[in-house]
């Protein structure tokens, strides 16, 4: 088969969603503040609950695809103790959320050259 023959999907978009717990509902909203401040994105909902596919409290981060490395730059300086889980939106919903994610402690092992970037699994609940 002629690789040019291949279509693959077409990144539309990002998401990042910083997953937090009671404990660190505070700290995941001055986050929140301080990603509206440094970036023209549109934010969504701040879920203190678990939400859909996500097992734990999050709040989504929709990205353009010119923001995404100056965000995935940001956030790893700055995400602190929070869990941000990163997709591309291509319109097929699964594999975007299952097979395409990344987890931004995998991708910092890729941008120091460590080893490579690899799928991590899901967060499981926090008991609260």
């Amino acid at each position: 088969m002629n690789t040019a023959d291949i279509k693959a999907p077409e990144i539309r978009d990002w998401h990042a969603h910083v997953y937090f717990d009671a404990a660190t509902r505070d700290p995941a909203w001055a986050l929140r503040e301080r990603i509206e401040q440094e970036f023209e994105i549109q934010m969504g909902r701040f879920h203190e609950s678990p939400v859909g596919p996500h097992p734990m409290f999050s709040y989504q981060v929709t990205v353009r695809n010119e923001q995404i490395g100056p965000m995935i730059s940001w956030l790893t300086l700055n995400h602190g103790d929070h869990i941000v889980f990163i997709h591309p939106n291509t319109g097929q919903d699964l594999e975007d959320l299952d097979a395409r994610q990344r987890d931004l402690e995998s991708c910092l092992a890729q941008v120091t050259g460590f080893h490579g970037c690899a799928p991590s699994p899901r967060p499981t609940a926090i008991p609260l």
